[in-house]
């Protein structure tokens, strides 16, 4: 499934655009990711977050010659937008929704397929692309998203079939929750901070930058605090997939000990991403839905998290 070659439409999210002469001074006093280590080659993952450090939205962010694009979960573009435009008035910055211009695809095992289409990528995570308008950015685990300008999108989709078989989104959201990367949906909008979705770890996340909204709550945490939930990545024996805010719970707890962020169908039953509490994990005695519902297993994250280590400052 994941392990194997293929394209698949990302369907489930959309872009929103800032563009204009203000867009990095006001976007930097939005989101947690420093936009001073953008470039033409390079992307990062991050956050809008609320005054209290809730996660409003989460994205990939890439830099465009008059500003940024930033893919999310397609729910949360309309609030993210009406909301942006709220700080934006007095700011040289246009925003908007610009998922209808562009068709993005996910690529695993697409080198290939990039290269025919004259996009050399380079396998370092975070990486971008171009050529004749179209972005390829690499994923931490090695796949591929191509953004490509709607006038291109069908004779460049009739390439990659003619390379790669299409596959279902499954595939894809399987291929990130094991690359450990959660990702904010409608049902879950303000639930998490940062840490708790482990976006420090994946390079999402400034603490050397200065101040953005709900910057002050998310240091906090990161200095002075101790994090009772962060994310973790499981295993169910059920062909049921999850939604996104379902609730995990333990008998030994009298209450929910965390909820699931994203999950997907596997060869052995579903994966999923969820964010739990540290001493219910060390109990090892999850379940689903309740505390009688089906058990889940903890399984390995890719990377490690080292409250030393910073990868944005």
């Amino acid at each position: 499934m994941a392990d194997t070659a293929f394209y698949c439409i990302l369907s489930h999210e959309g872009i929103l655009a800032v563009r204009g002469p203000d867009a990095n001074k006001f976007l930097q006093g939005q989101v947690t990711c420093n936009l001073n280590y953008l470039s033409d080659s390079h992307s990062s993952l991050g956050a809008r977050c609320t005054p209290k450090g809730r996660m409003q939205s989460s994205f990939r962010i890439v830099m465009v010659s008059d500003g940024y694009l930033l893919a999310m979960a397609s729910e949360l573009l309309e609030a993210q937008l009406a909301d942006l435009k709220k700080y934006a008035v007095f700011s040289k910055s246009k925003l908007a929704d610009e998922s209808s211009a562009w068709l993005r695809i996910g690529l695993s095992g697409g080198n290939k397929a990039l290269h025919s289409l004259g996009l050399e990528l380079p396998d370092a995570a975070d990486s971008v692309a171009h050529a004749n308008d179209m972005l390829a950015l690499r994923l931490s685990d090695g796949r591929a998203e191509l953004w490509i300008p709607a006038a291109q999108a069908e004779a460049v989709q009739a390439l990659l079939a003619s390379q790669l078989p299409e596959a279902p989104i499954n595939d894809w959201l399987l291929a990130q929750v094991r690359a450990g990367i959660g990702q904010v949906m409608g049902s879950t909008r303000e639930l998490f901070i940062p840490q708790m979705l482990n976006l420090q770890a994946v390079g999402g996340v400034s603490f050397k930058k200065g101040c953005y909204t709900g910057q002050e709550i998310v240091a906090r945490m990161q200095y002075l605090g101790k994090l009772k939930r962060r994310l973790y990545r499981l295993e169910l024996q059920d062909s049921q997939v999850p939604a996104p805010a379902t609730e995990l719970f333990s008998p030994t707890h009298t209450s929910s000990i965390g909820e699931v962020v994203l999950a997907a169908r596997s060869e052995a039953g579903v994966e999923l991403l969820a964010v739990l509490q540290g001493d219910a994990v060390l109990n090892g005695n999850i379940h689903l839905g309740s505390a009688e519902g089906s058990p889940l297993s903890v399984l390995d994250l890719p990377y490690t998290l080292d409250t030393d280590r910073e990868i944005q400052r």
